[in-house]
């Protein structure tokens, strides 16, 4: 949720891919061709931390994700969302479709409450178009019934 990032993002993730003296994940393999770095959050780093420590299996492959059973492959992308789907079901979450791209929606959605643009969401995201991004609008229902409501000159 913090990040957006697709199944085959969190999937692709190498030990490499977090600097953990900057505080900084790079997510190398965006959908759309090049890389990103988000600040390494506090709660991120201390669950990666924590699995690293206590649930990646002992290995030289650098991918941080491994199947739980034996033998230690890393996960693909798909497992990372039939996990998601386990988990938000298990959480009581319902939604039509539950997998990795609700947590995706998720972080679009907060980031929507929080009056960002669609282009700073796309951005975010490692949209290619912002077409792709438009999406993310419908969800601002209220704000957008607060523009018509209201007098939407100084907002527009």
């Amino acid at each position: 949720i913090t990040y957006g990032l697709r199944a085959r993002e969190v999937a692709a993730l190498r030990l490499d891919d977090i600097d953990w003296k900057s505080e900084r994940l790079r997510i190398p393999e965006r959908k759309a061709g090049h890389s990103t770095a988000y600040p390494l959050s506090a709660i991120v780093g201390q669950a990666l931390l924590e699995y690293i420590r206590r649930g990646r299996p002992d290995t030289k492959d650098r991918h941080i994700f491994f199947r739980a059973v034996a033998p230690p492959v890393p996960l693909r992308y798909s497992a990372v969302s039939l996990r998601a789907t386990h988990y938000l079901r298990k959480a009581g979450v319902t939604v039509s479709r539950a997998g990795s791209h609700t947590l995706r929606h998720t972080c679009a959605q907060r980031l929507v409450d929080e009056s960002f643009s669609l282009k700073e969401i796309g951005d975010y995201l490692g949209h290619r178009s912002a077409d792709s991004t438009r999406i993310y609008a419908k969800v601002a229902v209220d704000r957008l019934r607060e523009i018509a409501l209201g007098d939407g000159e100084d907002i527009l």
